[in-house]
């Protein structure tokens, strides 16, 4: 069975493994985009749109460790804790 175009909050939730509000939360401060549908306004995110937002999150991570190198931190930690 195919991809559906649309997911529900709580099948981003289970492809990210956090809990539906923590998606809610990213939909509402629009870090993922969604749609509102019907009446009710049940929230939708597309497919291509959370594979995007993993993509930046890939991104935004190299950045952090090209701008952290693992060592820096290491010595820094135990710098702390010395």
């Amino acid at each position: 069975m195919p991809t559906p175009r649309f997911l529900q909050l709580a099948d981003v939730a289970e492809v990210l493994n956090i809990s539906a509000n923590q998606v809610y939360a990213l939909v509402r401060r629009g870090d993922i985009p969604a749609v509102k549908i019907g009446g009710r306004g049940q929230w939708r995110v597309e497919a291509t749109e959370l594979e995007k937002y993993i993509e930046r999150l890939y991104t935004e991570t190299r950045e952090f460790i090209d701008a952290h190198p693992f060592g820096e931190e290491a010595e820094q930690a135990e710098d702390v804790h010395n």
